[in-house]
């Protein structure tokens, strides 16, 4: 791969990278865009490492993670989505302010989930990453990945069943 063929790729995935750190930084889209732009760069200077064995996609993501994990390793805040963001879709009429509510009430189950099912559930769902990805990008054994999956799955039923998303 050659530094052309890395800036098209990165270009590619550059969106979805930032969209993953900005919900694992708990909104927070200026210390995600601090946490991508590292991972960014720790890439470009190793990308003659990348040797094809995973996607691209995977290789980048997993080193995102590690900057992620560095960054929260570091700071003892943990990350929650704030009221103030999770409060920023303001619909016009009322079929978007239901939908404005579900996507609110959406972003506060995945914030109640724990950290390693939050990550699973990001990386899963709203990235596409199967499950060997996402062993590939956290280290975590597939077992262990599938284990968060269930779980997230439950507690999420869960929490929106409560907030009255029931089934019929």
């Amino acid at each position: 791969m050659d530094k052309e063929q890395f800036i098209r790729t990165v270009a590619q995935e550059q969106e979805s990278l930032r969209r993953f750190l900005r919900v694992l930084c708990g909104g927070d889209s200026f210390r995600a865009d601090d946490i991508a732009q590292e991972a960014l760069l720790k890439a470009y200077l190793s990308f003659e490492k990348f040797q094809g064995r995973a996607k691209f996609s995977t290789w980048l993501f997993r080193i995102a993670y590690n900057c992620w994990y560095d960054s929260a390793r570091t700071s003892s805040a943990r990350e929650v989505v704030s009221l103030d963001e999770v409060g920023s879709d303001r619909p016009d009429d009322s079929a978007d302010a239901a939908a404005g509510f579900q996507r609110q009430d959406l972003r506060l189950a995945v914030s109640a989930l724990s950290e390693a099912e939050r990550i699973v559930v990001l990386l899963f769902y709203m990235e596409d990453k199967t499950v060997k990805d996402i062993e590939a990008i956290t280290g975590m054994p597939s077992g262990t990945v599938r284990s968060h999956l269930s779980r997230a799955r439950k507690h999420l039923r869960e929490y929106l069943d409560r907030l009255g998303y029931g089934r019929p």
